[in-house]
């Protein structure tokens, strides 16, 4: 199986042409408008499904890259400012369980996506067309972007830059809303 791909994605040279063919009789710019109609198409299916959801885990993205550059960033200020101490300083687990706590977010957020697509299917099975079908999802991305957001301006005290209060205590504010409206025991009871 491995040579049949290896052998479909040779190059050769068209001696009538000159342009670069793969072997099948494709042009590569042929081939690479292929892939990118493809990928496009891909992109706008699962934009047209998730909707608003999209630019909120792109965020989300984004915040967990830049939380984990200045995680690192701080923890090696605060090496430098404590050489003798250990327990100060970038370390490889730390920077790993990192890593799999952000995935573990990802895997977080597709079982809400997964939930989200349960009750809007059984809404739509008991004729009832609900206005918002990534109402779990969207919860739960904005809570962890906003989780995220708190972890950077905490990492960015840390490297030693003057973080207003009330930005923190805002982010925290919506946090914790998201947590009082989105679920609470409190409001499952007043559910059942």
């Amino acid at each position: 199986m491995v040579g049949l791909t290896v052998t479909y994605l040779m190059i050769t040279k068209s001696t009538r042409t000159g342009a670069f063919l793969f072997k099948g009789g494709r042009t590569v710019k042929e081939t690479y408008y292929l892939i990118a109609g493809l990928v496009s198409a891909a992109i706008a299916y699962v934009s047209e499904k998730l909707g608003m959801l999209i630019p909120l885990i792109g965020l989300l993205v984004l915040m967990m890259v830049i939380d984990y550059i200045t995680g690192m960033l701080a923890a090696k200020k605060e090496a430098v400012e404590h050489p003798d101490d250990p327990k100060y300083g970038w370390s490889s687990a730390v920077g790993m369980n990192g890593i799999i706590k952000k995935f573990g977010i990802l895997c977080v957020i597709v079982v809400s996506m997964v939930l989200d697509y349960i009750v809007a299917t059984l809404a739509i099975q008991m004729n009832f067309n609900p206005p918002i079908t990534t109402l779990f999802s969207l919860l739960v991305t904005s809570w962890f972007l906003l989780n995220e957001m708190l972890s950077i301006i905490e990492n960015s005290g840390r490297m030693g830059a003057d973080v207003p209060d009330w930005l923190a205590k805002y982010i925290a504010g919506l946090k914790d809303k998201i947590d009082s409206e989105g679920g609470s025991a409190e409001h499952i009871d007043k559910i059942e």
